[in-house]
Formats: C-alpha cells, structure tokens, sequence
C-alpha cells in the first residue's frame, strides 16, 4: 500500500459504492424473469444481449456520482468514460453475466470498482435477486447477505488435483487459450461453467480455487481484482502482470495454486 491509498476516505468511497448498488438492485430487479424483456443485440455477429435493465442501472448509479462524487472520473460498459479530476476512477458493469440475466440465472451481478493510478483497491460484486453483496478493500472481504455479515477469506488449496476450476464459456476464447484453460482444467478435482462474476465471488468466498478467462474488458475484472486481492487470492493475467485492463484474468485462492496454474497456462501457450 502506497502513502496515496491511505489517503483515500474508505468510508465514505464504501457508502457511495453501496448507495450504488442498491439504486442498481432497484433498477434492475423489476426487469429479471419478467415474461417481456426483451433484450437488443449489440452485435451484428453472435449474440451479446443488453437490456434496459443495464442501461437504467448504469444511469442511476451515474445519477449518484454526478452528486455524491462529482469529481471522480467513470468508466461504464453502457455510457462509457467521462473524465474527473481527483485522481479516482468508478469502473462499472450494471449487469455482468447479461446472458445470465435474460436466461434467468441468479449468477449475473452488479460489480462497482474504485480505481487510482495503480489500479482498482475496492470492489463490490452484487447480485440482486439472491440479496449478496460482496465486498473487499484494504485487506478485508466480506459477504452481506440475508444471512448476516461475514468476513470472507479465500481457500488453502495448493495442489492443482485438489483445485475447483470455474470459466464462464466452455470454448473460453481462441482455440489455443481454450486448450491452455483445459490443461489446467484436467488436472483439477472439479470443472463448472458459466457463472459469470459470480465465481470471482465464489473465489473469494472460500468456495473454489481457480477462475480462468479471456475477452474480458477492464468492467468485467476490476471489482474481482480488488474484492479478491482483499480476501487474501492472486488476480493476474496469464503473463502473470497485472489484469487491469482486461484481457485474460486468472484468479487464484492463493499464490502457490496460482503460480502452478500460470505455469501450465503458460507451458500450453507457449
């Protein structure tokens, strides 16, 4: 931790992003499983549906910005970057995991990051429907959910054949990056797919060991990466750097599964 990040009111940046979050859960709830959404295609090839859901819910958490944060910058998957002077950046999905949300699967969430120049230090999975929120910075994690509160710490799993394994797609990315997840994945105890953000929670939860993806934008990973890195796991790209921008993320309970897992990734690769 840098002299910078001290600096940052935690309190005050952890209630903003929480007002968020519940503004989003009330723009949003109303539209999941109802019988007429319908959701518009972004793509001209393949599918890669958004609905009003996303849109109002990346408003209203704008909406909260423009007043609690005014000189915070934004970058939203919807609306995309608007400049700020403090040095802090919101990184926003309303709805990570849409093909989730328009298939009525409670594995779709909210994710809120607050980013500076070296990058996210707090971030916050939400998923509405099943009432969890997940949240870390500075060296704590905790889950709210209709069960109370607790503290969240991830796993001690060292050995890859001991691992729980979790990507969103089955295909992964390229033909090559989905032979170099399958490595890792053959020689882990379990294999799931298709959860979306919800697995970086799971992660960081305790639940599982190792999450594996490619094609993420900077929206998609930024809250995993701090809600991780505070529940005590590694976040990188497959290089081992820094997963920031997106790209290809493994996320990993613990450094020493993490650096099996990067080394068979990168064995594959190469």
């Amino acid at each position: 931790m840098t002299h910078t990040r001290h600096s940052h009111d935690i309190a005050a940046l952890d209630a903003t992003a929480r007002h968020m979050a519940d503004a989003a859960r009330a723009a949003i709830l109303p539209y999941f499983r109802a019988r007429d959404l319908t959701p518009d295609n972004k793509l001209d090839e393949g599918y890669d549906p958004v609905t009003e859901a996303d849109r109002g819910a990346e408003r209203a958490m704008r909406a909260i910005l423009s007043k609690e944060r005014p000189d915070d910058a934004i970058l939203g998957e919807e609306y995309g970057a608007s400049a700020g002077s403090s040095g802090l950046t919101w990184v926003l999905d309303p709805i990570d995991g849409t093909r989730a949300f328009v298939s009525g699967t409670p594995t779709w969430g909210v994710l809120i990051a607050v980013s500076d120049a070296e990058g996210p230090f707090y971030g916050l999975i939400d998923q509405p429907y099943i009432g969890e929120r997940f949240v870390g910075c500075a060296g704590k994690a905790e889950l709210t959910s209709p069960a109370g509160v607790r503290s969240l710490s991830t796993r001690a799993t060292s050995e890859l054949s001991e691992a729980i394994v979790f990507t969103t797609f089955p295909e992964v990315g390229t033909p090559q990056e989905g032979a170099a997840f399958r490595a890792v994945a053959e020689q882990a105890k379990l294999t799931r797919y298709g959860m979306d953000c919800y697995a970086y929670a799971l992660l960081a939860a305790g639940q599982i060991d190792l999450v594996i993806e490619s094609g993420l934008q900077a929206y998609d990973i930024q809250a995993p990466i701090a809600l991780i890195e505070a529940a005590g796991g590694v976040l990188t790209n497959w290089e081992g750097a820094a997963a920031h921008d997106g790209g290809r993320a493994l996320a990993a309970a613990n450094a020493e599964i993490h650096a099996k897992a990067l080394a068979v990734l990168q064995d594959t690769l190469a």
